[in-house]
C-alpha cells in the first residue's frame, strides 16, 4: 500500500480470507545447475503458486483527504 498522503488509497481492511484465492500447484521440480565449478553440484527447486482477488466486496479501501 502507498504511504499515508492526501488523496491516496493508503489503507485496506476487510475479510481477506473470503476475498483472496491462493493456489499452489502440486509437485516440486528440481533442476541441476550446469554452471557450477567441477567439484561442487548445485540444485534449484521450483514450486509454482499464484493468487487472485475474486470477491471485491469483501475488501474496502480507505482514502485520506487533504
Amino acid at each position: 500500500m502507498a504511504a499515508k498522503a492526501a488523496n491516496r488509497l493508503s489503507s485496506a481492511f476487510g475479510d481477506f480470507r473470503r476475498a483472496c484465492l491462493i493456489v499452489d500447484r502440486i509437485g516440486t521440480r528440481v533442476i541441476r545447475d550446469p554452471f557450477r565449478n567441477v567439484p561442487y553440484v548445485g540444485f534449484y527447486t521450483v514450486m509454482r503458486s499464484g493468487g487472485a482477488l475474486f470477491h471485491f466486496e469483501a475488501i474496502k479501501v480507505l482514502k485520506f483527504a487533504a
